[in-house]
């Protein structure tokens, strides 16, 4: 692992970086102490990098999961019963490791996982636009498109504009300024550029300016738009921000509800996350899914036993990790342990950081995964590719990410009953002489119940006085449903005058008496 520290290293500041105002920002939109948040990062950072498969993913607090984990909080009668529900759905997650069911994730189609790294981008962007100039009721890691502050994502940004403070989107865009010269310039001048990354240059000016202009009347930033970290007297105080699962409610039933709805949403949220964070990774790895939910579960069993919140993959992080040259799991868990030392030795620091450059930060993120070109390359691929694309990412944008993946993914299947449908046959017309009809229909190797409307309309669709020659012998698989189609056909056949002629791997039969017994000699295959 520490043979790509020098990629590792500079990729696991910027993460770094990304991930702290998130964390924060998750635990406050889940009406969790802010520390829980902190928690949940360090944990996913250093337990789970360190026990995934994974060589890009970083793991942390859940977005997702803000809305369950604000409404549990309530209805569980306060946060310490809440975190037995997280330990127990990290248990449960171990469970479905041991089960293989990370399988599943390996089902989601290609443009449906495009989509979703989009509509996550384009999210992203929108989301950092109030924060960019200074104007964040809202905070960080809510990405739903309805808030927790009663706007919407678009009224939110018309806000923004109409209370713009001079001073953060000042900052905000030097930040901006000093991340695109560092990327589109400095980088390739020296390796000292590569070494000490923009995100970190653009985050120190940021805290000057804060310390220079903390007085100023019309530059001075505000102290909502900085990062907020608890900031403990002593060791004990330290110590007292941790909280602890109160057992003796495990015999609640709508905990173990709360807990396998956290396991379920987590586990989905994490396979998604691995599916696009592979098809980002320059070096194609591949991991192992039923590892990641393992990790998972253990980081979410310890998270819950120390007072942090659900665990996922987070794919905000992890393409920051994958866009800053993260090379092993070594970036995430570095990550990790900056959270653990920065929030024990410079929380005071930390909280000079203004939110605008962190915004800056993460406009460059979002458009890296939302690019116009993709756009456009998704639209050139055809409708059975750009539709299920174009649903997700609007799904995501006027929703949340699983509604719209959920979304993309009904589209999706829609696509591939059409495909189905017709797929299932090929037709061939191949003689018309002495005004007899000559028509080939040749099954696909696999026929399912998926194909009985295109193949019945075929069938339906024959004039009379025709000689159908039906071929199966490079069918495998043929439904029952199919053979009873052919079966109730072939007595119509009689009353139209159309001759079947059916060409299997056994010979050939003239008008067979019953395709029913025909087929039952040779069960699930043609």
């Amino acid at each position: 692992m520490f043979k790509t520290i020098k990629s590792d290293l500079p990729a696991s500041i910027v993460v770094f970086f990304v991930a702290l105002p998130l964390c924060l920002g998750i635990a406050l939109a889940s009406g969790a102490p802010l520390f829980s948040g902190l928690i949940a990062g360090i944990v996913g950072g250093i337990v789970v990098g360190g026990l995934s498969g994974s060589k890009i993913g970083v793991s942390g607090p859940a977005a997702g999961l803000a809305a369950i984990v604000l409404t549990a909080i309530g209805t569980l009668g306060g946060y310490e019963n809440f975190l037995v529900a997280v330990v127990l759905g990290g248990i449960i997650q171990l469970i479905f490791g041991l089960l293989k069911a990370g399988i599943i994730g390996y089902y989601f189609p290609s443009s449906v996982i495009k989509g979703m790294l989009t509509g996550i981008g384009i999210i992203i962007i929108l989301k950092q636009i109030p924060h960019f100039f200074g104007y964040d009721p809202d905070p960080e890691g809510d990405f739903a498109f309805f808030q927790v502050d009663g706007e919407n994502t678009f009224s939110e940004i018309i806000n923004a504009f109409n209370h713009i403070a001079p001073g953060s989107a000042l900052i905000g865009t030097i930040g901006l300024g000093i991340l695109l010269l560092w990327d589109k310039v400095l980088s390739k001048k020296g390796k000292i550029f590569q070494l000490v990354q923009g995100p970190l240059v653009a985050v120190v000016v940021g805290i000057i300016f804060f310390v220079l202009t903390k007085s100023h009347e019309t530059l001075g930033i505000d102290q909502s738009h900085l990062v907020s970290v608890p900031i403990p007297e002593d060791a004990a105080s330290f110590l007292g921000q941790f909280s602890f699962p109160n057992f003796s409610e495990i015999t609640n039933p709508e905990i173990w509800i709360v807990a396998f709805t956290i396991a379920l949403v987590a586990s989905l949220e994490t396979l998604l996350c691995v599916e696009a964070t592979d098809k980002l990774d320059p070096h194609k790895n591949v991991t192992p899914t039923n590892r990641e939910l393992l990790a998972q579960g253990t980081g979410n069993i310890i998270s819950g036993m120390i007072g942090g919140l659900p665990i996922t993959q987070v794919i905000v992080r992890s393409s920051a990790n994958i866009q800053s040259g993260g090379r092993s799991k070594m970036s995430a868990i570095i990550h990790g342990f900056f959270l653990l030392i920065s929030v024990i030795l410079i929380p005071r620091l930390l909280n000079m950081i203004p939110l605008s450059v962190l915004a800056s930060i993460l406009f460059i993120v979002g458009f890296k995964l939302a690019k116009p070109s993709l756009f456009k390359k998704m639209y050139d691929l055809g409708w059975k590719q750009s539709i299920p694309f174009f649903v997700t990412v609007l799904g995501i944008v006027f929703t949340d990410l699983l509604v719209g993946i959920g979304m993309g993914l009904a589209v999706g299947i829609v696509v591939i009953l059409i495909k189905s449908y017709q797929n299932s046959h090929f037709l061939h017309i191949e003689d018309k002489s002495n005004g007899k009809h000559k028509i080939k229909m040749t099954l696909a190797e696999e026929v399912t119940f998926f194909n009985k409307g295109a193949i019945l309309k075929e069938l339906d669709s024959l004039p009379r006085d025709t000689q159908l020659v039906l071929d199966v012998t490079k069918t495998r698989y043929l439904d029952n449903d199919i053979v009873e189609i052919l079966d109730d056909f072939a007595f119509k056949a009689k009353e139209r005058d159309i001759d079947i002629q059916l060409i299997s791997e056994r010979g050939i039969v003239e008008n067979p008496d019953s395709f029913i017994e025909f087929f039952k000699l040779r069960p699930k295959t043609a």
